[in-house]
Parts: C-alpha cells; sequence; structure tokens
C-alpha cells in the first residue's frame, strides 16, 4: 500500500493573493466605485432562507433565527437587511486561503494523506471564548481584508493546486453558506470532493440542503452541558446534537472533535455522557478527537490541558463502544495513528501530516480484514 507525506502549504493572506493572483481589497459592502455605501455590492448576494415577517426579516440559517429591522445586522455579522431584503456580504469575499492537509480539519478517515484547499469568509453565529480563529471569526466581512475569490475561481485554484477536496472552514461556513454551497455544486461537477467543518450550529433546512453537495464534516461537540454551551459558546447543545443526528440519517462522512478545556469541558463524567450518547444515536463508527487546549483569546489565562487528561477521556470513549477516537494537538502522541478496533493492529500511522496507510488494504485491516470505516478513495474521478 501507499506511504504518502501529506504536506501543507499555508500562506499569509498577502502571499496566497501573490500566489493566486488575486488582490486584497476591503469588505463587499458598497466597496465598488460609484455604488451607494448602503447598496448591495458585488460581494453581495440574497440570502438563502429567511422569511419576511411584520416585525422584520427573520433568518432561518441558523437555530438564533436572528429578527432583523432595516440596516441590523444579525449575529453572525455577515447578513444584512437592505430595502427589506436580507443580503450575505460575504460572497466570494475570502478572508482566508490556504491549502491544507485533510488531516488538519481534522479529518483522519477520509481521502487520507491528501490536500484540501481551504477557503473562509468573516463572521460567525457562535461566541466561544476559546476561539483561535476570533480575527476573522468574531468580526464582519467589511472588517477583515479579503481577496476576491468567485466560486469559480476557487474551483480552478483548487484543480491548480492537485487537492482532492475543498474545504470551508477556519471561521463558521454556516454564515457564508450561499457561498460555501454554489462552491460546492461546482466542484462536484468536476470532481473535487467538498468538506464541512463546522460547530453544526444550524437549521434543518439548510443542512439537509447541504447534503446534496457536501461529501465529509467535522462537528465541534464543543460540551454535553446545555448550561456550558451557553455561557462558553453563546449558543444551545440540542440543535448540535440534532446536527449529528442527520448526518448519521443521511450517511455522509462525519467526524467529530471535542476540545477539552480545564475547568470548562474536561469533566471526566460529562465525557462519558457525550460517548454513551454517541453509541446510543448510531455513531460509534463516527472518529472522535480529543484535542488539547491552547490558552487563547479570552481563556488566555487558562493552562493548556494536560495529556492525562486526553488519555483517561480517550479511554472512557473506547471503553463506551466508540471505535476510532484520536488525541489531537499532541505531537507525537499514540493515538494519532488508526488502531484496528478488531485486532489492534496500527492500520494507519501517522505523526503530524506525515502518513502511513500500508495496513490499510481496500479500507480494511490488511493484518486482520476487519473493514474499517471511513471514505478511502485514492483516485480523482
Amino acid at each position: 500500500m501507499m506511504e504518502k507525506r501529506a504536506f501543507i502549504r499555508q500562506t499569509t493572506l498577502g502571499v496566497c493573493g501573490l500566489l493566486l493572483g488575486l488582490h486584497r481589497r476591503a469588505g463587499g459592502w458598497g466597496s465598488e466605485p460609484g455604488r451607494d455605501a448602503d447598496e448591495p455590492g458585488k460581494h453581495s448576494i440574497e440570502a438563502r432562507f429567511y422569511d419576511r415577517t411584520p416585525d422584520g426579516i427573520k433568518c432561518r440559517k441558523c437555530p438564533h433565527e436572528c429578527l432583523l429591522a432595516e440596516g441590523e445586522t444579525g449575529i453572525c455579522r455577515n447578513r444584512i437587511v437592505w430595502r427589506g431584503t436580507l443580503y450575505s456580504i460575504a460572497y466570494g469575499n475570502a478572508c482566508a486561503v490556504h491549502i491544507d492537509p485533510i488531516e488538519k480539519k481534522p479529518l483522519y478517515h477520509f481521502l487520507p494523506g491528501t490536500t484540501a484547499f481551504s477557503i473562509a469568509a468573516a463572521g460567525c453565529n457562535l461566541r466561544c471564548l476559546n476561539c483561535q480563529n476570533w480575527q476573522i471569526s468574531q468580526v464582519s466581512p467589511r472588517e477583515t481584508s479579503n481577496i476576491d475569490l468567485m466560486p469559480p475561481r476557487v474551483v480552478e485554484e483548487a484543480r491548480a493546486g492537485t487537492c482532492r477536496s475543498i474545504a470551508y472552514t477556519y471561521s463558521e461556513p454556516t454564515t457564508f453558506f450561499e457561498y460555501a454551497y454554489d462552491t460546492a455544486e461546482i466542484a462536484h461537477a468536476r470532481g473535487i470532493r467538498n468538506v464541512w467543518k463546522s460547530n453544526g450550529f444550524i437549521c434543518e433546512a439548510p443542512l439537509r440542503k447541504l447534503f446534496q453537495v457536501i461529501d465529509a464534516a467535522n462537528i465541534d461537540l464543543k460540551s454535553f452541558d446545555p448550561a456550558i454551551y451557553r455561557k462558553l459558546n453563546g449558543a444551545d447543545l440540542a440543535p448540535v446534537l440534532r446536527t449529528l443526528k442527520i448526518f448519521h440519517e443521511e450517511g455522509v462522512w462525519l467526524e467529530i472533535t471535542n476540545l477539552v478545556i480545564p475547568s470548562w469541558t474536561d469533566d471526566l463524567s460529562m465525557i462519558g455522557k457525550m460517548c454513551d450518547w454517541l453509541v446510543a444515536n448510531g455513531l460509534q463508527d463516527c472518529p472522535l478527537h480529543f484535542s488539547r487546549f491552547t490558552p487563547l483569546y479570552k481563556l488566555s489565562q487558562l493552562p493548556m490541558t494536560s495529556v492525562s487528561t486526553l488519555d483517561r477521556a480517550r479511554d472512557i470513549a473506547l471503553r463506551a463502544g466508540m471505535r476510532y477516537v484520536y488525541v489531537g494537538n499532541v505531537p507525537g502522541h499514540a493515538a494519532e495513528s488508526t488502531f484496528c478496533p478488531h485486532c489492534g493492529a496500527t492500520v494507519i500511522h501517522r505523526r503530524g501530516y506525515v502518513v502511513d496507510a500500508k495496513g490499510l488494504k481496500n479500507g480494511a485491516c490488511a493484518s486482520c480484514g476487519t473493514t474499517i470505516a471511513g471514505r478511502w478513495e485514492t483516485v480523482v474521478n
């Protein structure tokens, strides 16, 4: 079998703009010459999933369901009402563009050793105190330095970079839904997969629409306590659990990340309940990534998660019946690798982004023949 070195070609926005022949520019609302400052511009498009009500415009994209008057912006900061219509101001308004190993998402059971052309537009519908990308997630596209990257160009650049997939990531793709969906639709027609890296806080109608074009996702399950979700993330737990169940129902490849934050989400009893719920709802084959917290943003005073806590969380998940459990953000940890749930053999060995998959044969353990859940295609359609 193959031994591949997954590589990373991360760039700053300025260097990426140079590589792609793109230009840095301001946000996409009234930013074009000769256009009124309040008028939608090239990088604005009528939003999908909203209702006009007697009390204003109600956005139906995420469970916040913001009710907006003329000129108001939603919690995500990139949807605004203009002349009675809801607009997204994130369309083609990329604030981050990188080529990443697919393992960085993290996706460990989806096209291992390949790269993903990764894009983001500013905005998020959560307010996580620990956000690692707060400079782009907690602001509007009007406040970031953006590049002009419309959907057809995204796909062209992904193909030019020999990327097997396009990832909608870094901020929250639910908030730039129109941009991501239209890009994904073109990508599918060109034989490129689509990856959704998300907090899972999305309404059911747009989520089911996504399944027409999305091939895989990693959803952040931030805790298993509704009160913690409200205080730490500014959201509710129940819609995220619904998202996970719908992914399972629709058969789209799913992996789950749980960031273990000291004094917030490191309660092992809560982690046990979370894992029991995942197994009870048929999600035992979904890879579960316990990720180490690094002090950032509004939780910079906290320590890093101890490796022993991550190890105990992994043991709890395995005992609960989760079959593929990983430890992330701990370079060199043995639990970066994939082990056969039947015989324990190493199926895929990982060290950082170096991937050795010779223990995987035709989607099964080379030692005992047990099927390993995942999407293991290695040839572009």
